[in-house]
C-alpha cells in the first residue's frame, strides 16, 4: 500500500466520506465509457473547478451526483480547496501545479476503480 492508498483508506473511515458509493447511473457511466474517458473527465473537471487559486463557489462547487467524478471527489476529500488542504496538505490560495492536479486525478480514479472491486473497470 503506497502513501496515496493509505491516505484514501484513512479518509474513507471518516463517517461523512464513508457513505459515498457508486450506484446506478454514476456506475453505468464508468461501465459504458471506460476508465480512460472517466480519467479525462476528471482532469477536465479538476482543471476548471478546483485548480484555480480561488475557484468559483469554492466549498459548494462540487455536486453530490451526476457524474462518478463528483461522487469520487466527495469520497476522497478532493471536492474543494479546504478539503484538499485539510486532508491532502495541498494549500489553498494558489493555482494547483501539474503534479498536484495529477495527484487529485489519481486519487479520484483509484477510488472509482476500488468501487468496482473484483469486477474490474473497463479501460
Amino acid at each position: 500500500m503506497d502513501e496515496l492508498d493509505a491516505r484514501l483508506h484513512r479518509i474513507g473511515k471518516h463517517p461523512f466520506r464513508a457513505k459515498f458509493r457508486l450506484y446506478g447511473r454514476d456506475r453505468a457511466i464508468v461501465d459504458l465509457r471506460g476508465m480512460a474517458t472517466v480519467r479525462r473527465h476528471a482532469a477536465e473537471i479538476i482543471e476548471t473547478r478546483l485548480a484555480p487559486a480561488a475557484p468559483r463557489n469554492d466549498g459548494r462547487q462540487t455536486p453530490y451526483r451526476g457524474h462518478p467524478v463528483f461522487v469520487a471527489q466527495h469520497a476522497t476529500a478532493t471536492c474543494c480547496r479546504a478539503c484538499l488542504s485539510r486532508w491532502h496538505g495541498i494549500p489553498a490560495g494558489r493555482d494547483l501545479d501539474a503534479a498536484e492536479k495529477e495527484y487529485v486525478v489519481e486519487a479520484i480514479c483509484r477510488w472509482i476503480a476500488g468501487q468496482h472491486g473484483d469486477k474490474g473497470v473497463p479501460e
